[in-house]
């Protein structure tokens, strides 16, 4: 772990990780570490990412529900016409896509992995539908293999306290990584998420309610409540 930028320290990077994991124990989990917690199947952890792109949590839940009760495993799952699957993942963001992007993993998964997912990023990447983000989100909940999850509210919070400067988050991901010791890769995303869904959010956060408030600079905030 590299000496942090924007005046943080390890002893302050420590505390605010103390206080991020204790206010997020007041909010639900997000949906993906739920189905973690039901299930150790790399292959449907796999397809419940596919699932919550661009999609609320409590969407994913109702729809993953409903897909794994008609199928559970790649071969089961191709016995499945792309219309079915995709009225049972309704309404999640660009159903009918993903139904395709479903069969098309499936298929993958036979042909080229013997039908298991696999636990390497690059093969995770060839995939269709599978960018950094979700390979990461598996690599993770799945295998339990440090890697750092950066999706939108990941990347936001990251630049608004400071612990990066950064304008993608792929980049994001990389600074993360030189600055967080790599027990705290899998759980950060659950809790960057959960806390830009509940405090931090995109637009007029709730800066007054913010645990993390003494700690943050506010980068990139123009009003807040």
């Amino acid at each position: 772990m590299r000496r942090i930028s924007g005046g943080w320290t390890p002893r302050k990077l420590a505390r605010a990780i103390r206080i991020l994991s204790t206010e997020v124990r007041r909010w639900e989990e997000p949906a993906l570490s739920k189905e973690r917690k039901k299930t150790r199947d790399p292959f449907r952890i796999l397809i419940s990412c596919v699932i919550s792109l661009r999609t609320k949590d409590e969407v994913t839940e109702g729809a993953s529900r409903r897909l794994y009760r008609l199928a559970r495993t790649p071969k089961a799952m191709l016995r499945l016409p792309a219309r079915r699957i995709a009225r049972a993942i309704y309404p999640a963001g660009f159903y009918r896509v993903k139904s395709r992007q479903i069969l098309h993993i499936c298929r993958a998964l036979l042909n080229e992995h013997r039908g298991l997912v696999p636990a390497n990023e690059e093969a995770l990447l060839k995939l269709d539908g599978v960018g950094r983000k979700t390979a990461n989100l598996v690599l993770g909940l799945a295998f339990n293999q440090p890697a750092i999850c950066v999706d939108t509210h990941v990347h936001r919070l990251s630049n608004r306290l400071g612990l990066v400067r950064t304008k993608t988050p792929e980049e994001t991901e990389y600074a993360l990584r030189e600055i967080l010791p790599r027990r705290l890769w899998i759980p950060v995303n659950g809790w960057l998420v959960t806390y830009g869904k509940r405090i931090c959010q995109p637009v007029s956060p709730w800066c007054s309610r913010c645990a993390l408030r003494p700690l943050c600079p506010r980068r990139g905030v123009v009003q807040s409540r």
